[in-house]
């Protein structure tokens, strides 16, 4: 590697040091650069990435601009929020209502100290593992917010105030992220009305809370409140949760929520949000567009995540992104300009962290012509509401409208001795499989341990197997998994076989 290039301590103004867009040639040598590879954004995208290419003897780099690694991912968004989860889960009891009531819990006032005492201990586990893999792999690491000057050079601008310098690379895969989204007009304080990421800053578990807006990231926490006895009320202009899920299980969700007080105003618009004190003290006014109004101790805005791209000078090298930031790619990730790609959340959905990973591997492969092979059309989706939610594959809906036919099983946890021995009175396991050639199409579960129990059914439809694979196979007992015997059973009875 060529020697460290000095932080330059002149202060560079915004119109200065950016030139037009220089053509990438594939003819220059990659030794003609400081790095085979530049990674923007420390996140489970630009982990994977960086490791790649590392793992291919490549001189790689990952540029951070926050002081700490993982980006959202570890620090505000998956792992604090599943962690939470647990938390919740464990302290209020909620795995052992159905056999000991719903009074019985393991704290009897639960705090947000309780709650963030095991939220902390496993980011900061987490931080340690990601530093160790990407040092161990001889991947450097800048604290620094990179921008383009032309399509093989970046200017990257020291966190800690020691200047910028400018670096080359032949490669260069945007993993920036995203943030949630924010409207000008909400008078955001992190205490009262906030987002996402300042929920792990509350002081105080609240009584009541607002989530505006149902997607992924709204329906979590709203489980999450609710399962601590918080009255949650829930907001979104949609009519249906979710489209993406099969429809069953997400009126099975939703059921489940309006049994635990959660009150659901679908097809509603926020018009205002405002904080408001009476004798009732501080709290949240929500005017609704059809005149309703609701009164909250708090309220959670989460109406989606925009691109970490505002900085990145994306314009001065052709990159396209929609209104929200999204960079635009084609199937191996690349953007207009080829040697530069994108992965993760800054390019839209599913943006999962374990659909990103994969996304940060293939493009660095790509990147240096290495054949690799996945099954996009395969990759499972973890909801982790209060039942978790997990599916794999086609459902109901899209199966309809294409014109395909199928048939389906189904199996409840009551029905499996092991979901009698957890308390799961809730869970439902749902296969989808073609009429006449019986393959497996789709796997659909709400319920404990759907996210872990979905990869069973994964990797039946990847070798394109059928229903009957589960009928001839024998599964532990008692286990969850007993359940995909059950439901294949239950549609090779509906077909009267």
């Amino acid at each position: 590697m060529k020697p460290e290039k000095k932080w330059n301590s002149q202060p560079v103004s915004k119109e200065a040091g950016f030139s037009s867009i220089i053509p990438y040639s594939s003819e220059v040598s990659m030794a003609d650069y400081d790095y085979d590879l530049l990674v923007i954004g420390s996140g489970p995208a630009g982990q994977r990435a960086a490791i790649q290419a590392a793992k291919l003897n490549k001189r790689v780099a990952v540029v951070e601009r926050k002081t700490i690694l993982g980006g959202v991912c570890i620090n505000t968004g998956t792992i604090p929020s599943k962690t939470l989860r647990e938390a919740v889960m464990h302290l209020s009891g909620y795995r052992e209502h159905s056999l000991y009531g719903a009074s019985y819990t393991v704290k009897q006032n639960i705090t947000m100290s309780d709650l963030l005492y095991r939220t902390d201990h496993v980011i900061q586990h987490e931080l340690d593992i990601v530093r160790h893999q990407l040092q161990r792999n001889r991947v450097e690491l800048v604290s620094a917010e990179a921008s383009f000057l032309d399509a093989n050079t970046i200017r990257l601008q020291s966190v800690d105030q020691h200047g910028w310098r400018d670096v080359t690379a032949a490669n260069t895969i945007i993993a920036a992220g995203t943030s949630a989204t924010r409207s000008e007009h909400i008078p955001f304080d992190g205490k009262r009305i906030f987002i996402s990421d300042d929920l792990l800053q509350l002081d105080h578990l609240p009584r009541t809370l607002a989530v505006v807006g149902a997607g992924v990231i709204g329906l979590e926490y709203a489980c999450i409140f609710a399962a601590l006895g918080v009255r949650v009320t829930v907001i979104d202009k949609r009519r249906r949760l979710l489209p993406f899920v099969d429809a069953e299980i997400m009126d099975s969700l939703t059921y489940h929520l309006n049994q635990q007080r959660a009150i659901f105003r679908l097809g509603e618009e926020v018009k205002d949000l405002e904080p408001i004190s009476d004798d009732q003290g501080e709290r949240v006014k929500i005017t609704l567009a059809s005149g309703k109004q609701i009164v909250t101790e708090m309220a959670l805005y989460s109406i989606g995540r925009t691109g970490a791209t505002k900085t990145l000078n994306a314009d001065a090298i052709g990159i396209e992104m929609d209104e929200r930031g999204v960079i635009k790619v084609n199937e191996k990730f690349q953007t207009k300009t080829p040697n530069i790609y994108a992965v993760g959340d800054v390019i839209g959905f599913p943006s999962l962290a374990s659909t990103s990973m994969e996304q940060g591997r293939l493009a660095a492969c790509h990147a240096f012509g290495i054949s690799t092979q996945s099954a996009p059309d395969l990759f499972p989706y973890g909801i982790y509401t209060i039942p978790e939610i997990s599916t794999v594959g086609r459902n109901e809906e899209e199966l309809t409208e294409a014109g395909i036919p199928y048939e389906v099983g189904k199996a409840q946890y009551r029905e499996i001795a092991r979901g009698q021995i957890i308390g799961d009175q809730t869970g439902l396991l749902k296969l989808i499989f073609h009429l006449e050639t019986h393959e497996l199409l789709g796997v659909h579960i709400i319920g404990e341990g759907a996210s872990e129990l979905v990869h069973i059914g994964q990797a039946v439809m990847a070798f394109k197997g059928k229903v009957e694979y589960f009928i001839n196979t024998v599964f532990n007992y008692p286990t969850l998994a007993e359940c995909y015997k059950t439901a294949a059973f239950d549609g090779i009875n509906r077909l009267g076989v």
